[in-house]
């Protein structure tokens, strides 16, 4: 699979609730961005927040993900249930390219990247029913690896197609729902990929938009 890399997926939170990846973030590293964000369109009024961004090889922006709903932790299943949340992935699109000093190339970015960055965020705030801190660990490790197998098979028999709209236009994306939530993945026509999970909310019921005004979600 042609991908920037695996940095910037969600790095698990701590056993109980104690702490969230889903802190709150600053705007800077968004801004730095040469391509545009995407999030659910204004018919969503919740609550947006900011997450964090990835960088490619060449250190320059590559994706991010923005946050919608209430604010995930990892907890037991009973606890999951409450929380009503969509995260929207964006990943720039590229295709290989040279790395600026000329050594080698950067990897190309694919709707498959979406959709693994966007399953790899669903597992770091899963936490199944009967497992330590320790088990956790290891079942996410193999659930990640598991993940990324998929991502390079959308066409796969584990994926369906969902029409969405971005921009007011509809959209075809790749998707699959498992007992942890869903995730969904696809490209826009302003030249970035858009991949997308949750749980509480229904994936039938979104639409995506460019985000005019990033510093919003800082707010």
């Amino acid at each position: 699979m042609e991908t920037t890399s695996r940095v910037g997926a969600q790095p698990p939170a701590g056993e109980g609730g104690q702490t969230s990846p889903y802190a709150r973030r600053t705007v800077d590293g968004y801004l730095q961005a040469t391509f545009p964000w995407y999030g659910l369109d204004e018919a969503f009024t919740g609550p947006r927040w900011l997450m964090q961004v990835g960088t490619a090889a060449d250190g320059t922006v590559a994706h991010g993900s923005v946050g919608h709903g209430d604010a995930p932790s990892v907890r037991g299943e009973t606890s999951e249930d409450k929380e009503r949340f969509a995260v929207v992935v964006t990943v720039a699109a590229h295709p290989v390219r040279r790395s600026p000093d000329g050594t080698g190339h950067l990897e190309a970015t694919s709707v498959s990247s979406a959709a693994w960055l966007a399953g790899a965020g669903l597992l770091s705030i899963t936490w199944p029913g009967g497992l330590d801190h320790t088990l956790r660990d290891d079942w996410v490790d193999q659930q990640t690896e598991t993940a990324w197998v998929l991502a390079d098979d959308l066409s796969g028999p584990d994926w369906s197609t969902l029409s969405l709209p971005v921009d007011g236009v509809p959209t075809p994306f790749h998707y699959r729902e498992s007992e942890f939530g869903w995730v969904l993945a696809g490209s826009t026509e302003a030249g970035v990929h858009v991949g997308a999970y949750g749980r509480g909310m229904s994936a039938y019921g979104l639409a995506f938009a460019e985000i005019r005004d990033i510093g919003a979600y800082a707010a």
